[in-house]
């Protein structure tokens, strides 16, 4: 056979980056129960005109693997709602071994995302790499007893716990995708389309539109006769990938995707209408832009998905060649141009605040309107992780103030716990003030808001005291992201990190100090007992604050806790109000 689907409870193979295994008390290897495998053998049938795995079929195969980890999970039947971007690191060849793995990453009331990854194995070298992963929402499907509520997922490894909190975090990503780029379009120029337009080399757009049409026949269908989710993003991948073509009279090679966002369902027996056309090239890049709409006799078109594409031209070497320039078409045509620059700004942020390894990440990054969304986003998701490690080292402990260290790939993390009599919103109102925190925290010597960007995101200028005699005090620009639990039993967190901001460089006088990720984790344990637990990766400027405490010569930080619980307690019937920078005071305008 040339596929194999592999549900839990059967034997595994070998898995490619797959973390340690968790025995169960009963001596079993733990295996997640929604986890659903796919291998398949790339034939001829599969492949492209290069002999490489067609991107359409993959995507069939993804979409598949991923339903039935998602109907594992609810039970019932589910559709794809969307596909969040995927970024294709290798091709697969013909004879090689395609292997996905699903599994349900958290489920919401009646969504959940699944987590994709693809991996490539050559059978001849006993080599295994990974070649892309996505995350996927599906939605469960009504039965006849009305709306379904999902039950929760419950994660059990560090690497379950990681990925159901960041879950969160990308939900939150979707829903305000098309705000961002709206954002963007908003404070774009035009000046990018009057050039193109001069330039008499450019080839026009409309050279490059692609129109075709599908009729849906029972085997496109699933198992719920609706139009297989699969089989639509392939059928969009095959006009996409014609359209590149006739920009670059070439071979396309597809390298990213766009969110696939399904807007309605498709039947046995519609016609779906596929459109596709550049709406950019960019030195070495391009645009396409698809859409499917659907209809039956003589009923108005349907808007089925929308995605956007990004195809590179190789040369023998496998390096991108530099592409023709593009004329866009008047109003329609300009307005996809523009609209494809704010994306390409989008997929840089993604590239270079989210998809990067924390160790990669600089210690500061740039902040400004356009970008604060992905900082946010990155803020909170890193302290996530950091909290859902596991081996964490009890270092010390006193009066019910533990502290807790972590030490991995020569960097030091540290966490300090205790518990609070005080409700948890209220916890969580009065320590999102950082303007508050030198009533408690000895370290903090002043501190000021430089700019509220929105509820959940503030900007503040901490002045520390210095750390030895006679030397500069400290400062540091920290971007803090709160957010409020997404289900019950959820914390509340507040992320800091640094940020740099133009109107605020360093100067002579303090030391500009850095914070790659520290913040609070607040968790309701019953209506009147927080756990309150703070996590620092500690950084060259932080690390002197805290290493006699590491090293046992003293206990400052128990006197710092012990500050913080007796300022929540003479303020837990206080009314703090979230802070906000005087608006005579614009400074994110300079940056």
């Amino acid at each position: 056979m040339s596929s194999a689907v592999v549900m839990a409870g059967e034997v595994r193979p070998p898995e490619l980056l797959d973390e340690p295994e968790l025995i169960l008390e009963n001596g079993e290897v733990y295996r997640n129960p929604t986890e659903v495998k796919m291998s398949q053998i790339v034939l001829p049938c599969h492949a492209n005109h290069c002999g490489e795995l067609s991107v359409g079929q993959l995507l069939k195969w993804m979409d598949s693997t991923a339903c039935l980890s998602a109907e594992r999970h609810a039970g019932c039947s589910c559709i794809t709602a969307s596909v969040d971007d995927i970024h294709f690191e290798h091709t697969i060849g013909v004879g090689q071994v395609v292997n996905i793995k699903a599994k349900v990453n958290r489920a919401f009331t009646s969504s959940m995302e699944v987590g994709i990854v693809v991996s490539c194995e050559d059978l001849y070298r006993n080599r295994q790499w990974k070649v892309c992963h996505a995350f996927a929402t599906f939605v469960a499907r009504r039965t006849e007893a009305g709306k379904v509520q999902l039950k929760q997922v419950i994660p059990r490894t560090q690497a379950e716990q990681m990925e159901y909190s960041i879950a969160a975090e990308r939900r939150r990503m979707r829903l305000i995708h098309a705000e961002i780029i709206n954002d963007l379009l908003s404070g774009s120029s035009a000046n990018a389309v009057i050039e193109c337009m001069q330039f008499e080399d450019a080839i026009p757009a409309e050279r490059t539109r692609v129109e075709s049409v599908e009729l849906v026949l029972p085997p496109h269908a699933n198992h719920q006769v609706s139009t297989f989710g699969g089989q639509i993003m392939a059928w969009m991948e095959n006009v996409a990938t014609i359209s590149a073509s006739r920009l670059c009279n070439a071979h396309p090679t597809l390298r990213s995707i766009d969110m696939f966002h399904f807007r309605g369902p498709s039947h046995i027996g519609d016609r779906l209408v596929l459109k596709a056309i550049v709406n950019n090239a960019f030195k070495k890049s391009m645009e396409v832009g698809v859409c499917a709409e659907a209809y039956q006799g003589g009923e108005p078109l349907r808007h089925i998905n929308t995605a956007f594409m990004t195809f590179e031209v190789l040369d023998q070497d496998k390096k991108p060649q530099t592409l023709p320039r593009i004329r866009p078409e008047p109003v329609d045509g300009k307005r996809r141009f523009q609209e494809a620059i704010a994306r390409t700004k989008v997929r840089l942020d993604r590239k270079y605040i989210i998809s990067c390894k924390q160790s990669e990440v600089p210690l500061s990054m740039p902040w400004d309107p356009s970008n604060q969304m992905y900082l946010s986003y990155s803020n909170v998701s890193a302290l996530k992780m950091l909290a859902a490690r596991n081996n964490w080292v009890l270092t010390s402990e006193k009066n019910k103030v533990s502290l807790y260290t972590l030490e991995e790939n020569h960097v030091l993390c540290f966490k300090v716990e205790t518990h609070v009599a005080i409700a948890a919103e209220q916890v969580f109102v009065l320590l999102s003030d950082l303007r508050r925190r030198h009533e408690w925290d000895p370290h903090y010597k002043e501190c000021e808001v430089i700019n509220h960007a929105d509820e959940d995101d503030t900007i503040y200028r901490v002045v520390t005291p210095s750390i030895g005699k006679g030397g500069k005090v400290q400062d540091f620009i920290l971007l803090a992201s709160r957010r409020r639990p997404c289900d019950s039993g959820d914390p509340y967190w507040i992320a800091l990190r640094s940020v740099t901001l133009p109107a605020f460089p360093p100067t002579e006088d303090y030391n500009r100090g850095e914070v790659v990720c520290a913040g609070f984790s607040i968790t309701e344990e019953d209506s009147c007992l927080t756990k309150l637990s703070y996590y620092n990766q500690a950084t060259p400027g932080v690390l002197p604050y805290i290493s006699t405490d590491i090293a046992g010569l003293s206990s400052s930080f128990y006197s710092a806790f012990a500050s913080c619980s007796a300022f929540l307690e003479e303020n837990k019937d206080s009314l703090a109000a979230v802070p906000s920078a005087a608006p005579e005071e614009p400074h994110w305008e300079t940056v």
